[in-house]
């Protein structure tokens, strides 16, 4: 189970309403680092994720059945919303949200595994952590883009290990397409800082996989847990944040096939 994720989000949950409680009118409206979103489209996305776990048939999210496009419906239709409105919706949703993901880590739905749209198939217990990977980026990176204080939000141990758990079981799923057509280079990440870890990806007969610990013939690539939730997810460039053996063509391919969701 990953209740310790549930744990995190709670933590998760007090700083945005903290952040939220301090913006500025000029600071809502900026832009974020998610394309063609302000901060308070941000906010209401997270708003909305909440929403659609606690009370899907609430929510309109289209049917497109991908996680990106779905997100953007219920952003445009409430872009007209003030900041309060944003904030309301967020407390909320946010308490009911929480209180749905708590009860998920519960035997016997916690281990269901269910199709997730385009991030994959995945046990139920696992959403915890992919709603405190969803608060850290939007946080730290999208909204950090606008507002400093966000940016400098802590990295603490607790968000970026249940954010990475998230991001290396979806990794095989998430990015199967484009490391299909990668080299089949074995590699080491090797994650430093708060969430550190060693994991080994690699290709197998059905698919690339994501194990712990090392293998000591696959090339190394060495960057810190905040950093590869970022380039992770191509919110930036690997090639700004890590080292290793980074410079052989094939290990640069398999990084540019991953494409976090």
């Amino acid at each position: 189970m990953t209740t310790a994720a549930v744990a995190a989000l709670r933590v998760e949950i007090s700083r945005a309403q903290e952040l939220f409680a301090s913006l500025t009118p000029e600071e809502w409206a900026a832009p974020s680092g998610c394309d063609g979103w302000r901060v308070q489209d941000v906010a209401q996305h997270m708003a909305s994720v909440f929403q659609q776990i606690a009370a899907p048939d609430t929510i309109d999210t289209g049917d497109s059945g991908k996680v990106e496009e779905a997100a953007e419906v219920p952003v445009g239709e409430r872009r007209g919303w003030n900041p309060d409105q944003v904030v309301a919706a967020y407390d909320e949703w946010c308490e009911k949200g929480h209180a749905a993901l708590a009860a998920l880590q519960q035997p016997p739905q916690a281990d269901r595994v269910v199709p997730l749209s385009d991030l994959g198939s995945h046990p139920l217990h696992l959403l915890g952590n992919a709603i405190v990977f969803d608060h850290y980026c939007h946080l730290r990176h999208d909204i950090g883009a606008a507002v400093e204080r966000a940016a400098a939000l802590p990295r603490d141990d607790d968000a970026l290990q249940a954010s990475v758990e998230w991001m290396l079981a979806g990794l095989p799923q998430m990015c199967a397409q484009a490391l299909a057509a990668a080299p089949r280079q074995p590699i080491n990440l090797v994650l430093d800082g708060p969430g550190s870890g060693s994991y080994h990806l690699s290709p197998g007969p059905d698919g690339w996989l994501v194990a712990i610990g090392a293998d000591d013939d696959a090339a190394l690539v060495r960057t810190t847990a905040h950093d590869f939730v970022s380039w992770g997810t191509k919110r930036a460039d690997w090639r700004g944040s890590t080292t290793g053996d980074v410079a052989v063509p094939e290990v640069a391919a398999v990084l540019d096939a991953i494409n976090i969701i």
